[in-house]
């Protein structure tokens, strides 16, 4: 079996040949196929319910009713899409996972795709991938992201990533001029903080669990590693703890706001939006959300991938979502038609432009790595060169609700314990939470 800290630590590159081929090839089709073996599916009088999650794409409604159009041209099926709440979208699937109630086709945050796999109520999609000709074109992150016990059960569809964003008016003042490594991070900060001591030079917030991420993998340390049936958190290993001890330290000298402590990533935005950050980390889905809180902020901040430890870039969290089809689904070449259309060519570009994500087929990318966007290419570096996943567990949404990761953070910045004490009792306690412990 792949050891998934390689995976974890891997640059996303453009091309997942390699992982579909270690995932091997899955029965699929079991539900009552309707391909008739030229490509094709007949879904004439039948219904696919699907789950969207809500919020993502302000134009949904519109989007999916063009959608909609077109699945039924192509298959002569009819679409019903329900929209879910993301805060509870969770506990339904759990329900309807244990009640045989599934959609045909969800969303899953990629988070929860192994989750869901590992409770048996997806079906493998390699198969359908290798038959599309897609097992080239899809990004790497996601497809491992999507990836469990060696099958794929998610279909990339779209993702962010965050890298540095900064104020230019508040850089252009100081002096500075935007960092390519850590060392540039903290004199950044040291010159804003001079030049502007009632503002926070750079946002170490304690309540945003992928932020802290990027800097144990930039110190060369990992977050878990697999070795068989066993999962190790390396939250307390020597390079853990260097770039633990760097972003912490940025708030212990100051340059953080005491306030932070307890922000969440809605925090760090507010905070930026209104001009009082100068350096934060935030994720590609936010320029439009800082100009709509503040329209003043327009013209006046850009971003720069996370800065290696000594140049480069460090990894930064690859969050998104799958497309799966569930087991419970009556025909899933029809079910599968849909998760092509949908994450491939047209409407994959459109919703991405219109969420303000990246799409999961790589050679929809093409245009926007060309950009010189100061808010677009950037992120698009960081995605396709700098983009690494979480642990690939279904236990990972155990350590996430147990917080973990930001009372480690908290216990630092609040100065209650040091950080090899806090990151020995993280690692212990997230190892244990992998695992399938309490």
């Amino acid at each position: 079996m792949m050891r998934r800290d390689m995976w974890t630590r891997r640059n996303v590159g453009a091309v997942a040949t390699a992982a579909l081929v270690a995932l091997g090839v899955a029965a699929c089709g079991s539900g009552g196929g309707s391909g008739d073996g030229d490509g094709t599916v007949d879904g004439e009088g039948k219904t696919l319910d699907v789950w969207i999650m809500q919020g993502t794409n302000p134009s949904a409604d519109a989007f999916f009713d063009e959608v909609g159009t077109a699945f039924t041209e192509e298959t002569g099926a009819e679409l019903n899409v329900e929209f879910v709440e993301w805060a509870d979208a969770h506990d339904r699937f759990v329900t309807s996972i244990a009640g045989n109630a599934t959609p045909d086709v969800a969303e899953t945050g990629t988070t929860w795709t192994p989750e869901f796999a590992d409770a048996g109520a997806l079906a493998p999609l390699d198969e359908y991938v290798a038959e599309a000709g897609l097992g080239d074109d899809l990004v790497e992150g996601l497809v491992e992201a999507g990836t469990y016990d060696e099958q794929l059960y998610g279909m990339p569809w779209y993702a962010g990533v965050r890298s540095l964003v900064y104020n230019t008016e508040i850089f252009e003042q100081a002096g500075v001029e935007p960092p390519t490594t850590w060392a540039e991070i903290e004199s950044a900060a040291a010159a804003i903080k001079a030049k502007f001591p009632d503002k926070t030079a750079i946002a170490v917030p304690g309540d945003a669990e992928f932020t802290v991420y990027p800097w144990v993998w930039g110190a060369g340390g990992d977050v878990a590693t697999l070795d068989g049936d066993t999962w190790t958190s390396g939250l307390d290993s020597p390079e853990a703890q260097e770039g633990l001890s760097f972003w912490t330290g940025l708030a212990a000298d100051g340059y953080s706001s005491a306030g932070a402590t307890t922000w969440r990533e809605t925090d760090v935005l507010d905070a930026f939006a209104q001009g009082d950050v100068g350096m934060a980390i935030m994720g590609s889905w936010t320029p439009g959300a800082i100009v709509e809180a503040n329209k003043d902020m327009d013209g006046k901040f850009a971003a720069v991938p996370i800065p290696g430890k000594d140049g480069g870039m460090s990894p930064s969290v690859l969050g998104g979502s799958h497309l799966s089809v569930f087991e419970s689904a009556e025909d899933k070449d029809l079910a599968f038609a849909f998760v092509e259309l949908m994450t491939t060519g047209e409407f994959a570009t459109k919703w991405g432009e219109q969420a303000g994500y990246f799409p999961g087929q790589t050679s929809l990318l093409d245009e926007t790595l060309k950009s010189t966007d100061p808010l677009v290419a950037p992120f698009a570096q960081q995605f396709v060169e700098g983009g690494a996943s979480v642990p690939v567990s279904p236990n990972f949404g155990a350590v996430q609700a147990k917080l973990t990761t930001s009372t480690m953070m908290q216990s630092i910045l609040s100065g209650s314990e040091d950080v090899p004490t806090a990151s020995k009792k993280a690692a212990e306690e997230m190892t244990s939470l992998l695992n399938g412990g309490s």
